[in-house]
């Protein structure tokens, strides 16, 4: 009786690490692909770093182009990446992540700020960070 136990116990670890990797498989949902996305631009690009508290500590969380494009339900159509309402989406790599900032980093602060409040008139704006790891550079 021993005998068969010890048998059927690999069996079972091998079986639920199985259906532990399908289920971990499963709840990843595909990520959608934009062929009509910008050469410099990939699905993986990350667009928000973040630190959340966390049960143990504090977590990083990111959030990649892919993703985001996934909430705006984007598609290609016509070589444009348009979001769910017909609107064309935008990049736009945001400044600032400077260690030592330059002498007329306000001005160049307030011009983006300027250049992107023009770009959002016109198309849904993805604003991509400037610190994809979300650490502090000093």
């Amino acid at each position: 009786m021993k005998i068969y136990f010890y048998l059927l116990v690999p069996i079972w670890l091998l079986a639920g690490a199985q259906m532990h990797s399908a289920q971990t498989k499963a709840t990843h949902a595909p990520q959608p692909k934009f062929s009509c996305l910008p050469g410099e631009i990939t699905p993986d690009t990350v667009v928000e770093a973040k630190r959340v508290k966390w049960r143990g500590g504090i977590r990083l969380m990111k959030e990649t182009v892919g993703q985001r494009l996934g909430k705006l339900n984007a598609r290609c159509k016509g070589g444009k990446l348009l979001d769910q309402g017909g609107r064309e989406i935008r990049f736009h790599t945001l400044q600032g992540c400077w260690g030592n900032p330059p002498a007329d980093y306000l001005e160049i602060l307030e011009t983006e700020r300027n250049d992107l409040r023009n770009l959002k008139k016109k198309f849904t704006v993805i604003e991509i960070t400037c610190n994809p790891s979300g650490l502090t550079p000093f």
